[in-house]
């Protein structure tokens, strides 16, 4: 995979994790809905890091 197409990746990644947290924001703490979002959430974040790892690796 390019350099290139790993920043989009991550790009579009960083604005997921972004939505994702201001959803969660916006939502009360017992919100049915807050559970599902907080494991998206860390998918997210879990998928974002792993891209950082791969352009870190891939600029080196």
């Amino acid at each position: 995979m390019s350099i290139r197409s790993v920043a989009q990746e991550l790009y579009q990644c960083m604005k997921r994790v972004e939505e994702l947290e201001k959803t969660l924001a916006s939502l009360g703490p017992n919100h049915p809905d807050r559970s599902e979002l907080e494991k998206a959430l860390a998918e997210a974040k879990r998928e974002r890091d792993q891209l950082k790892g791969a352009l870190e690796g891939a600029k080196h």
